[in-house]
């Protein structure tokens, strides 16, 4: 098999892949200059937080703080570099959590995922008991609360994907979790009427990262790709992270809930096999796809802020093109094919 043409140009390195996920457009400009006060992000040193941090520096927030234990001293240094305020907290600590500064606007981005299994103890500790936490430490704060579109049951890929008012059902701790964090935090919004939004994000993707990713590895490695979970969704993170920018106003007591997705319904065969005629190799899968997957309704976020920057087609094109060229990754497979909550 030979491999075919790409149609858009490459990013090349790591500097133009974060360059291309914090460029602010207009609208993301427009809207964090209307934030009256500094942005707390806590759990900043995850996988979209620092991206999500410069982004709102170079949008003009008039001051970004950025809350983590830093346990890589090189990622505080990167973030000081671009204009973000660190300081390294242990979010568990409720001693330390407490000293922390009281900010007008904050996202809560931190929990507990991958490693989450044989570690439940953990897990809830920081995807149920912290959210609590911080609800209660800042209660006169705007927040935003990165959750997961785990939270659902699992849809029927014919009808769609889950909307904000269809039915939870959480498979597995880590999902049970998140919900119970969600929970939590809807009664302490209530309680002391403090504006929340609760974003439900499902896998935001980029070259190091994701779902595409773990698809085009296997196939370059001449892995089997497993499908039963045939279906997914998937988000550029750059454009994740431009309408996570424009959710403070959003906020409300009770919390507002919204899907933070791709629009589009992609099978994970065509994924591969987009990827291998593109690498010149055919790809192999086991399994057959199920009739129902993790997939989320983004149509209210898109109504509000408009579609996606970047098309799916357009990641697989940059993916296969990373995987090829041998470009760096973070070394967490997203375990997106999972059927049993475990990650």
């Amino acid at each position: 098999m030979s491999a075919v043409k790409m149609t858009v140009p490459p990013i090349e390195n790591e500097a133009a892949l974060i360059a291309q996920m914090t460029t602010p457009s207009p609208e993301v400009k427009e809207a964090v200059s209307q934030i009256d006060g500094e942005i707390m992000i806590l759990g900043v040193g995850g996988k979209m937080g620092p991206t999500l941090a410069e982004l709102l520096v170079k949008a003009g927030a008039k001051g970004v703080v950025g809350v983590d234990l830093f346990p890589n001293p090189a990622l505080r240094e990167y973030l000081e570099s671009v204009g973000v305020r660190t300081l390294q907290c242990d979010l568990l600590d409720e001693q330390a959590l407490n000293g922390l500064p009281t900010m007008s606007h904050i996202l809560l981005m931190a929990g507990f995922k991958f490693g989450a299994t044989g570690k439940e103890s953990l897990t809830w500790a920081m995807n149920t008991m912290l959210p609590a936490r911080v609800m209660q430490r800042f209660p006169e704060s705007r927040i935003i609360y990165i959750s997961s579109g785990n939270v659902y049951r699992y849809s029927e890929v014919q009808k769609g994907g889950a909307a904000e008012s269809d039915p939870v059902d959480p498979i597995g701790e880590y999902a049970q979790s998140r919900l119970g964090g969600e929970r939590l935090i809807q009664f302490l919004s209530g309680q002391n009427n403090t504006p929340v939004t609760i974003v439900r994000l499902f896998y935001a993707t980029e070259l190091r990262y994701g779902i595409i990713l773990d698809v085009a590895t296997k196939i370059k490695n001449r892995v089997p790709i497993h499908i039963e979970m045939g279906h997914v969704n998937q988000i550029w993170q750059g454009d994740s992270n431009a309408y996570i920018a424009r959710c403070f106003p959003l906020c409300d007591s009770p919390a507002k809930t919204i899907n933070l997705t791709g629009s589009e319904i992609l099978s994970v065969r065509e994924i591969a096999e987009r990827i291998g005629s593109l690498m010149g190799i055919v790809p192999v899968f086991e399994g057959t796809e199920s009739d129902t997957a993790l997939l989320g309704d983004p149509t209210e976020i898109m109504e509000r802020f408009g579609a996606p920057s970047v098309s799916p087609s357009t990641i697989i094109e940059w993916v296969a093109w990373w995987v090829m060229h041998g470009g760096d990754t973070l070394g967490k497979p997203t375990k997106y094919d999972s059927r049993t909550g475990k990650f």
